[in-house]
């Protein structure tokens, strides 16, 4: 069995819209009201997409979830016509686009049995985010339904709040190898909250039956969260042996790195230091909300924002990083500018999963023709342009609705109506 790393990608919904819902994400924030164009934001991420397969990567997808979520307003006493403005806006939200969040992964060399486990994220500290995990979970269900090789597990129990991916880091000698799964949780973030509980990290631990003798759980620095670094993939990444970091992402980072190389002695540090790429700059260009990922060829490429190409402090110090002898040799900036100004990069619109494709349900994996049928259904049916005082609007609900119906009889997804 081959096993390499698969990104699934989240096809943004119809329903994208900067409604400003994400306290700590200054991007959400500073957007809040603007004009979103959901069709352009899909054919954003879907170019994305068949970029990573021009590299030679394997690429997969998930389905944006039902759009609004009647099932969650129903158990508030209420529904679209009559709720409030800021719980019509958490019930439309397109946020399951970031797929980052949608689970945490430990791939089978890591674990006891020999599985990939996936745990479903509960998202519980965001309102808008707490009612995706059963779609998720559901999908979750279906594309890894082969339970020779997978196992799905539904998401730890209120009240520990648990991101999924985006604050979760794996390194490894290659991706077909055993590794060191490493949690990043927070404790506070001054006027932020930390949204990844320590429990909640330890409880998946459990779950996906890792060796404690291959665990780190590392605190996210306050300052970071603080800055506007709500998740830690905004301020850290990590690929195989390498792991490129701001100097002020972690609150002990002395401890981190020495944690990392007692257990990976060959693991590669890069640290940004701050007085080159300030928090605020790093938050901004999401320089490192970037996909690090190896080529066929074993090169390393860093698929990064346009945002981090037009930083002038950002692009120098990258372009000093790739010319060097660093196992970072390639810059990749993509244009997806939509889902930046909601706060999420590349790294924000994938899951990584390290598996055989062909263990997959094969309806999730991407290909040109895949890529193209999506594109066209997109192209059709996706709202040019949604403002936030339209989302009690019947006529771009039914829209929204049949839009996303459209895609999953194209991919053959209407079990997940």
């Amino acid at each position: 069995m081959a096993l390499v790393e698969i990104n699934f990608d989240g096809i943004i919904g119809p329903s994208h819209n900067y409604a400003g819902l994400s306290l700590g994400n200054l991007a959400s924030s500073n957007n809040a009201g603007a004009a979103s164009y959901p069709k352009a934001a899909a054919l954003q991420g879907i170019e994305k997409m068949r970029a990573n397969i021009d590299l030679g990567l394997a690429q997969g997808f998930f389905m944006p979830l039902d759009r609004p979520n009647h099932h969650w307003l129903s158990g508030l006493e209420t529904d679209m016509q009559s709720a409030e403005p800021h719980i019509r806006a958490a019930a439309f939200s397109a946020s399951s686009m970031w797929a980052a969040n949608a689970a945490t992964v430990s791939p089978a060399p890591d674990t006891v049995d020999g599985k990939c486990h996936l745990s479903a994220a509960n998202l519980l500290t965001m309102a808008h985010r707490s009612h995706e995990w059963r779609g998720t979970l559901a999908q979750l269900q279906l594309a890894f339904a082969n339970e020779r090789h997978f196992a799905v597990h539904a998401p730890v129990p209120a009240p520990f709040g648990d991101e999924g991916a985006a604050n979760f880091m794996r390194l490894c000698a290659s991706h077909d190898a055993a590794g060191i799964e490493i949690f990043v949780y927070g404790k506070t973030g001054g006027p932020f909250p930390a949204r990844q509980h320590v429990e909640a990290s330890k409880a998946i631990a459990r779950a996906h039956r890792l060796g404690p003798d291959k665990v780190l759980f590392v605190q996210q620095s306050e300052a970071a969260i603080a800055a506007g670094a709500f998740h830690n993939d905004v301020v850290a990444v990590a690929n195989e042996r390498v792991l490129f970091t701001h100097e002020h992402a972690f609150e002990h980072p002395e401890q981190t790195y020495a944690d990392i190389k007692r257990l990976m002695p060959e693991a590669e540090i890069i640290i940004v230091p701050a007085d080159r790429v300030s928090l605020p700059d790093a938050i901004q260009s999401y320089l490192f909300n970037a996909q690090l990922v190896t080529l066929p060829d074993g090169g390393m490429v860093l698929i990064l924002p346009y945002e981090a190409q037009e930083n002038a402090r950002v692009w120098g110090w990258l372009t000093e990083m790739v010319e060097g002898n660093g196992p970072i040799r390639r810059l990749v900036p993509v244009n997806v500018r939509q889902s930046m100004a909601n706060g999420g990069g590349p790294a924000c619109l994938r899951l990584r999963v390290v598996a055989d494709p062909a263990t997959v349900d094969q309806r999730f994996i991407a290909d040109a023709t895949k890529l193209d049928t999506i594109a066209e259904v997109v192209a059709a049916h996706w709202p040019e342009t949604i403002v936030p005082d339209q989302l009690g609007d019947p006529d771009l609900l039914d829209k929204v609705r049949l839009a996303r119906m459209a895609l999953l009889e194209a991919t053959d997804l209407v079990a997940l109506a």
